[in-house]
This record gives structure tokens, C-alpha cells and sequence, in this order.
């Protein structure tokens, strides 16, 4: 397919990632945590009550309603303390894996094209924040390197409410003077992805599975960014 590019003013300006599943792999259930972490699995954990406490805990500190010594307490009442506070602390510390081979390359490939900005909008918390997202680089750089970084503990919403999408397109693509047709939004959730087109994004989800970066070059390719 042939794009526009994106120096053309109906083209895109601001190609977007999610981190997690995106730029980042990640644990993708509690027993990979648990293994990734060294924990025992306890069955506890993952009955339908608990799996349901863990998914409204994890909401509230994405979106910043608690802190995280709240969030591994909470948790650990999830699991009936099959797992203690300092458990939860270690699976969710282990939660993160590696980025992707090839994004930065790709990132830095976007860098490079004239009238294009690159930003982040994560469903995150503020300790996986401060390991790469902040623009630190600590342990994760490529998400820092984005010019225009957004995080749900932040924005203090959270994907897939279409309201986190209008947030970032005040707080970023309305300062740029960017549509929301010219926002490019790479997500792995077909939720997200969903919202996104909602609210007018050219939304592309991505297989977490696979080569991440060559299925956005793909894509950004059929855009004519490439």
C-alpha cells in the first residue's frame, strides 16, 4: 500500500508505542513471574477471586490510586498470603524482561525522518517507570528515548479508556499541531488498539510473540514513512 509521508500535512507526524508487549517483552501471567522470579507457584494466586483482586490492584496502581507498598500488600491479601508483600515485590520486579531486538534500531531510524515526533503512552506504574520510561535509560533505554513520553500513572488514566487517548492527544498532538489521524499507535492488545481507532488513530496491533520491530517497519512502510 502507498502512504504519505510524513512531511506532508495530512500525513503522519507522531508515530506512538506501547511499551510493554511493544518495545519491552514482558511476563505475560502470574506463573511466568512467579518463574522468572524464582517464587514458588502457589495455586492460591490464581483462582477466578484472586485473579480478579490482582487485575483491580494492578488497574489502581497504573493509574496511580496507590502506592506501590499498597499494591504488593494488596496483593498478597489477593492470594490469601499464600505470597508475602516481599514475594509479590520480587515478581513484580522480574515482570520485566528485555527489549525487543531491533527497536532501538528502528527508533532511531524514526529520529531520523524529517516531520515525524516519537512518543510513548504505557499502562505502567512508577517503579517499572523509573527502570526505563522516565528518560533515564537505567535499565530499559529505548522507551526513554522517545521525545514525548506519556504513562498512565501519570496521566492517571489508563488504556483502553478512550479518555487516556484524548489526555495524550491534548498533552502532545494538539501542542504539535497533529490530528488524531496523523497519530501512528503500535499497541499489542486488540482493546487498545480498538480505542485507539475509536478516537481516530491509525492504531496497528502488534504480535508480542513475534519480531515486534519488523511488523512495525511493515507497517510504517505501507504508511510511506519509510
Amino acid at each position: 500500500m502507498t502512504g504519505t509521508h510524513a512531511d506532508s500535512r495530512s500525513g503522519p507526524t507522531v508515530v506512538c508505542f506501547d511499551w510493554g508487549g511493544v518495545i519491552l517483552r514482558i511476563c505475560r501471567s502470574w506463573a511466568e513471574g512467579c518463574a522468572r522470579a524464582g517464587v514458588p507457584m502457589r495455586e492460591e494466586a490464581v483462582t477466578p477471586e484472586s485473579m480478579a483482586l490482582r487485575k483491580a490492584a494492578a488497574h489502581d496502581y497504573q493509574i496511580g490510586a496507590i502506592t506501590r507498598d499498597e499494591f504488593l500488600a494488596t496483593i498478597s491479601r489477593a492470594t490469601g498470603h499464600a505470597y508475602s508483600p516481599a514475594e509479590v515485590k520480587l515478581v513484580h520486579d522480574a515482570w520485566l524482561i528485555e527489549e525487543y531486538a531491533g527497536v532501538a534500531a528502528l527508533v532511531e531510524r524514526l529520529h531520523a525522518t524529517p516531520g515525524l515526533r516519537t512518543a510513548l503512552l504505557s499502562n505502567t506504574n512508577a517503579c517499572h517507570w523509573a527502570r526505563g520510561g522516565d528518560g533515564l535509560g537505567r535499565d530499559y533505554p529505548t522507551a526513554g528515548r522517545l521525545q514525548l513520553r506519556h504513562a498512565s500513572h501519570l496521566l492517571r488514566l489508563a488504556k483502553p479508556d478512550q479518555a487516556i487517548y484524548r489526555a495524550f492527544e491534548r498533552e502532545v498532538a494538539s501542542a504539535l499541531g497533529s490530528a488524531p489521524a496523523q497519530i501512528v499507535f503500535f499497541d499489542d492488545l486488540a482493546e487498545n488498539i480498538a480505542s485507539a481507532q475509536a478516537c481516530g488513530w491509525r492504531a496497528v496491533q502488534v504480535d508480542h510473540t513475534g519480531d515486534t520491530a519488523a511488523q512495525m517497519t511493515r507497517a510504517l512502510e505501507s504508511l510511506g514513512i519509510f
